[in-house]
This record gives structure tokens, sequence and C-alpha cells, in this order.
């Protein structure tokens, strides 16, 4: 059965006061303060039909100054990556991971956390739900569900953490029958 085409374009939500430490699971807000920025990232959006987020604070409140009309619903599976014992550490205090092949870092699961590979797993199922309803969603989540998304359309999960993902960028992958393709990333609104 065809579908209509379907757009998902990925955006990180806004930088996150994260004081220092690092944020996957740690629920912190967003700093709406680029007024400009938003303003630019809304208008990129204004064509969208669907809008989904991830139930971090940080997302509810990026999509609520993006789309004011809307409430989304938020999926569990869109939340980034679980980094366990490592979750609201200071970056001083991390493991220097920089040295790793990406695939040992895309198997690297941390104490009572998920690897990114596992995380890949999770977000999957939840982008191609999405990409069933047709025409442009927008899903207002992290670098990591981008990235996610990325591994989806690449194929290949341990490349996916190569690419930068900025807040408040787009990353928009095309819907196909038994995939995704790449249309752009990283995108600046």
């Amino acid at each position: 059965m065809q579908h209509e085409a379907c757009e998902l374009i990925l955006v990180r939500h806004a930088p996150a006061l994260t004081g220092g430490r690092l944020c996957g699971r740690v629920d912190v807000p967003a700093d709406l303060q680029d007024t400009a920025a938003l303003a630019r990232t809304a208008q990129a959006l204004h064509h969208v039909r669907h809008v989904v987020t991830s139930p971090a604070q940080r997302c509810r409140q990026t999509a609520a100054a993006l789309f004011p009309a809307l409430d989304p619903p938020a999926d569990p599976r869109l939340w980034e990556q679980d980094f366990g014992v490592e979750d609201g550490l200071p970056y001083a205090d991390l493991p220097d991971l920089g040295p790793l092949p990406l695939d040992v870092l895309a198997a690297r699961q941390p104490d009572g956390g998920e690897s990114f590979a596992q995380m890949v797993a999770r977000v999957g199922p939840a982008l191609q739900a999405l990409a069933l309803r047709g025409g442009s969603v927008a899903v207002i989540a992290h670098a990591g569900t981008a990235r996610a998304g990325l591994a989806l359309a690449t194929g290949c999960v341990p490349a996916a953490l190569a690419f930068e993902i900025a807040p408040l960028s787009l990353t928009r992958l095309r819907a196909y029958d038994g995939g995704f393709s790449v249309i752009c990333t990283n995108l600046p609104a």
C-alpha cells in the first residue's frame, strides 16, 4: 500500500540549562532567551502537519515556544540516551571517550544506562510509526534522537555518532517504503 510521502523533521531542543553537567535523562529546562533563533526555527516549521516531543522538559518547552497554539503529545521512546551513573556528572568528571572507535562507542553502555545502539532500537519504532502519518512531522527531541534517525537512514549505527547536532537545528529525513533518506542534517533555521 502506498502512503503519502512523509518528511520527518528532527529538531533538537533549545540549549539546555545543564549547569555544566551531562544531562541525558536528567530533566533540565531549556534556555529560551534567543527569541530570534526560535522565531527562525518556527518559520522553518510553519508547514508541518504533526508535532510530537520527547517528554523532557527542555523539549516540551521548546515545542511550546515553536508551536504556542498546540499541545503536542510526548512519546517516551524519544528521550535522550540514558547515560546511567554518568548522567548528571560534571563534564570534567566524565571519562574521555574521544579516542574510542565509533563502533566501540556505539556499543558502550554506562552502568545503569543504555548504549547508543540500544537507544537506536528504542527510537527507531517511534520514528517509523511517525513516518506513516504522511506529510511533514516535526519531532522536538534530542541530539541522540536525531542521530538515531540518521542511523536508521544510513543503516550504520556507529556512523551516526559522527554527526554534530546543534541546539535548534533541523535534521530532515524523507520516509519511503522500507526506510529513510537524509535530506539534510544539523541545519540551523
